[in-house]
């Protein structure tokens, strides 16, 4: 099973909005066949593997890292598949939270005679795929906020000058990250202030890689300007906006000529887009999770309302007299209301601190 979770980070990113899965076939103590679900759409990890077990499968043992589907989409259901092949028992890590399968997958395996058992390195399975279970039980991505910053908490300098903050060891780690969430998301003051390309790309040629997660703009009054080098990087841009800039239908066509760009307006308070709803639209163009590299101002709106599920904090031995703070909108009156995080991971980044967690809101 462990193998079978090593397999199944080849899909990385890419598998976005489907799980990331991988099967191993076992017979006699060989393994026979291997599989990971790569795209939606391609086959599921369970079919790779026995296609490349062959006959091989007949009375074998079959690891897979989730359970099963028994749900008709763009591909049969895999337990259709196992029940096909001869496998004789099936070892599942985790159990489905999507209701299309929801224990369907196992409950048809057993049905029809199948020995399988459930729970073996669960706790690892659903790490590896806590992004696909957080989408189908809130109904949005799950949102990683990313920033770099001084050991004096701030992003820039007073000029909102940050090139750069850190070291180029973490510069490329943050690539790495990129790799991780199908989409990559900041507001438009990060846009006016820093003109970002919002790619994964090596620091060292700058080449740009051939897989590029969606980039999202949350741009209330639709002022991004054509000039901006996210428009002119490879791979699909989404902004949304209000239903009010929308509505500048000239504004809406020339950033639709500048390349794939996708305008999506969504339901506006006060002015400015409602992050909840926006974030149910990117759920709906199939992101599990989201990088946010949004300056100050996002981070503060998603964190006013609840919506950032994890933090990538990366700390520079640097000290500035003053600058721009890492969060702004609202003051803490007492250490009381401070946001705590679980699972804290440290780890050292070059001359660089990267500090990750989970955001654990007061009830």
């Amino acid at each position: 099973m462990r193998y079978a979770l090593a397999v199944a980070n080849l899909g990385g990113a890419q598998t976005s909005p489907n799980p990331r899965v991988g099967a191993v076939v076992v017979r006699d103590g060989e393994i026979v066949g291997q599989g990971a679900h790569l795209k939606p759409g391609d086959p599921h990890a369970e079919v790779y593997a026995l296609r490349m077990a062959g006959e091989k499968a007949q009375g074998a043992t079959i690891y897979v890292t989730l359970e099963p589907c028994n749900h008709h989409g763009r591909t049969p259901p895999c337990s259709g598949a196992i029940l096909a092949s001869g496998i004789q028992r099936v070892v599942v890590a985790v159990l489905d939270t999507d209701p299309r399968t929801a224990g369907g997958g196992v409950a048809r395996l057993r049905d029809n005679g199948i020995d399988v058992t459930v729970g073996v390195l669960e706790d690892e399975a659903r790490a590896l795929n806590r992004a696909f279970f957080h989408r189908v039980r809130f109904g949005r991505p799950l949102i990683v906020y990313k920033a770099a910053l001084t050991l004096s908490g701030h992003v820039a300098a007073n000029t909102g000058h940050s090139q750069y903050v850190t070291g180029t060891l973490a510069r490329e780690d943050v690539q790495r990250l990129r790799m991780e969430h199908p989409g990559i998301a900041v507001g438009i003051g990060t846009v006016l202030a820093d003109d970002p390309q919002l790619t994964v790309r090596d620091l060292g040629t700058g080449q740009v890689a051939d897989w590029q997660p969606l980039r999202v703009i949350f741009d209330s009054r639709l002022r991004l300007p054509l000039s901006a080098r996210v428009l002119s990087q490879r791979g699909k841009l989404v902004i949304m906006t209000t239903h009010s800039a929308f509505a500048q239908s000239a504004r809406v066509d020339e950033l639709k000529a500048a390349g794939q760009v996708e305008v999506l307006p969504v339901s506006e308070e006060a002015g400015r887009i409602s992050l909840v709803a926006a974030l149910r639209e990117l759920a709906a163009l199939g992101l599990n999770s989201v990088l946010c590299e949004g300056g100050p101002t996002l981070a503060a709106a998603l964190l006013r309302e609840r919506l950032i599920d994890e933090v990538c904090l990366y700390l520079a031995p640097k000290l500035l007299t003053n600058g721009l703070p890492p969060f702004l909108g609202g003051k803490t009156q007492s250490m009381a209301e401070a946001i705590a995080l679980d699972d804290v991971a440290i780890r050292q980044v070059g001359d660089d601190i990267c500090v990750t967690g989970r955001v654990k809101y007061r009830l």
